[in-house]
């Protein structure tokens, strides 16, 4: 089993919903999900006129290699209605490969590490809070170095939480 980790966002309808079911959706016997980050409220980038977003990160266990991964949260996306429209434009749900393992992969269709995850601060911080220990497996940088030098952006922790055991979202006092 391989240490994973993947970044989901939402800014369409319930977006507490919609992570949550992403997550529920992911929970299978080749992927069990062990960790996720509060949920960060976070201005959209490149696409501005648009809803803010929910975002989590969560960190999983998975026997699938990095393309079967890829195809499952393709398939996942596909089956909860997301429908590409305008480059980084409003979303359901989006869930990107962020990490797997120390593994670098560069395929056409795949980028492990996410290639611009460095530059997302709505990526970096949900990440940072559940991953104090992890590297950038190119530049070997921690998380929080990434992060201290990640441009500015709107990224506020929420007292909301997603619920690890699939059944249903909770709130943090």
């Amino acid at each position: 089993m391989k240490r994973i980790y993947l970044s989901l966002g939402s800014n369409l309808g319930d977006r507490q919903s919609a992570l949550q079911t992403a997550v529920d959706k992911l929970h299978a016997p080749d992927l069990v999900v062990t960790k996720i980050s509060s949920i960060w409220e976070t201005a959209p980038v490149g696409f501005k006129e648009q809803s803010n977003f929910f975002n989590v990160a969560i960190e999983a266990q998975t026997s699938l290699l990095p393309m079967q991964l890829l195809h499952r949260v393709k398939a996942i996306e596909r089956d909860m209605g997301r429908k590409k429209t305008v480059r980084n434009g409003p979303r359901l749900i989006d869930v990107d490969i962020l990490l797997y393992g120390s593994f670098v992969v560069d395929t056409l269709q795949l980028q492990i590490p996410h290639p611009r995850m460095q530059e997302r601060r709505f990526v970096l911080e949900p990440l940072a809070e559940i991953a104090t220990d992890v590297r950038h497996p190119v530049t070997r940088q921690p998380l929080r170095e990434l992060l201290a030098a990640a441009p500015h952006q709107l990224v506020r922790r929420t007292a909301l939480r997603l619920d690890l055991s699939g059944s249903g979202p909770e709130q943090r006092p």
